[in-house]
């Protein structure tokens, strides 16, 4: 499924389940926060879906198994010159890393079955080229809608704030009345700023956590996936004859 149409579908989803939420589930306590409410409960449920996405493509991304184990079985076939051997783990492995130190081993692999070796040089910067490429492909895979997180977190707190002070608004209404305030209303406006904080917070907070969360893993493997492609290429470098 496109991002767009994801997005769009999570967008209407959301909003349809939310105004359900709000007329059908919600104590009558929460309902006086008003139609602002279905807005966030639209967000806090946006913020959910997005949530879980992240999970699991940062799981898709890790592949198979450990890739610790996987860097040692690469490394492995590497030392002993089997090469068609470290690009079948590459493909039983199937993740971010693996697909790019792949695209590096089959950059090697064609450049030496042409006979293009010229002293090892010229082979390691087309390798590094490649897995340069391929890095840039799978980075933003990584941080894909890591941007929404940090845009819910804000529209969320800036959705609590306008319900708090249309309920403010409301309130100050009811006291600048004539005569007795208006006890009844007073209240409802009261409510309605205090439900619309408490429910910009909660998205506010959860989104900016969410969102930390992700960019500190996405930049940790990241950091992987470099420290993996650099050791790779050393290897090819320092390897000595083995099958192609």
């Amino acid at each position: 499924m496109k991002q767009s149409v994801f997005t769009t579908v999570v967008l209407i989803s959301t909003f349809v389940i939310g105004w359900i939420i709000f007329e059908f589930m919600l104590p009558e306590f929460i309902q006086k926060g008003g139609p602002l409410v279905v807005a966030l409960i639209a967000l806090i449920l946006m913020l959910t879906t997005f949530i879980f996405e992240r999970v699991f493509s940062l799981r898709k991304a890790q592949g198979r198994g450990s890739i610790t184990t996987f860097l040692k079985n690469i490394q492995t076939a590497i030392n002993t010159g089997d090469i068609d051997g470290a690009i079948a783990a590459c493909d039983n492995q199937r993740g971010s890393c693996a697909n790019i130190i792949r695209t590096g081993l089959d950059r090697y692999k064609t450049l030496v079955e042409e006979g293009d070796t010229k002293g090892g040089k010229v082979v390691m910067e087309e390798v590094n080229h490649a897995i340069e490429e391929a890095t840039m492909l799978e980075v933003p895979l990584l941080e894909k809608n890591l941007v929404v997180l940090s845009t819910i977190a804000s529209i969320s707190t800036m959705v609590g704030l306008l319900g708090t002070t249309i309920g403010m608004i409301r309130a100050f209404t009811a006291l600048a009345r004539s005569g007795a305030p208006d006890a009844i209303q007073l209240s409802i406006g009261i409510s309605e700023a205090l439900i619309n904080t408490a429910g910009g917070i909660a998205g506010g907070i959860g989104g900016i956590v969410a969102y930390n969360f992700f960019v500190t893993k996405v930049d940790n493997f990241t950091y992987m996936i470099d420290e993996a492609s650099y050791s790779i290429v050393q290897s090819l470098v320092s390897r000595k004859g083995g099958k192609r």
